[in-house]
């Protein structure tokens, strides 16, 4: 009898094991029979800033940060403390150096308010897409799809604008 440890799969099983969740990268081996496809992760668990302490999951996509560049981040600090919430209460997902789909992000992160700066509802696969701006609730948890940071940032009148758009919706969302 042996070991389930040491049970090893036979090299032709594993591309039917793993359809949606394998990449083949470009090396001669018995995998390059099966067709390549770069599939969105959600194999594990994602990388956040913040402490998710009231599972508010913020959502962007910057190649050029890990998390949210320096700029980006102190407009979210605003924004977090006008809504009476820090670093600590959000998650801050960068689906560009994690891509992820909204199942995998309910999983993990179990959000009751999502706030995605940027991004399009077909990026995590959800099943319609929302106007900007539009608080909806769906499977219990708060959307808000809002536009880039750099949007809203600065004192010229359409980044005046796009700011208090933003804050009438996190107002609505919040209950503030």
């Amino acid at each position: 009898m042996t070991d389930n440890n040491d049970m090893r799969l036979p090299d032709f099983v594993l591309p039917d094991l793993y359809k949606h969740h394998l990449v083949i990268v470009n090396e001669p081996s018995v995998y390059n029979k099966v067709e390549e496809k770069t599939v969105v992760s959600d194999t594990k668990e994602p990388e956040f800033l913040g402490n998710n302490q009231k599972k508010i999951t913020i959502l962007v996509s910057d190649k050029e940060a890990v998390f949210v560049n320096d700029q980006a981040l102190q407009f979210l600090s605003a924004i977090l403390t006008a809504c009476k919430l820090n670093l600590g209460d959000v998650a801050i997902v960068n689906l560009a150096n994690h891509p992820l789909s909204y199942p995998a992000i309910k999983e993990w992160l179990t959000p009751k308010y999502m706030i995605l700066f940027d991004i399009e509802a077909s990026l995590i696969r959800m099943p319609f897409k929302l106007p900007l701006y539009q608080v909806q609730l769906y499977d219990q948890c708060s959307l808000l799809f809002a536009p880039s940071f750099h949007t809203m940032m600065g004192d010229s009148r359409e980044a005046k604008l796009e700011k208090s758009k933003l804050w009438l919706s996190l107002k609505n969302m919040f209950n503030l």
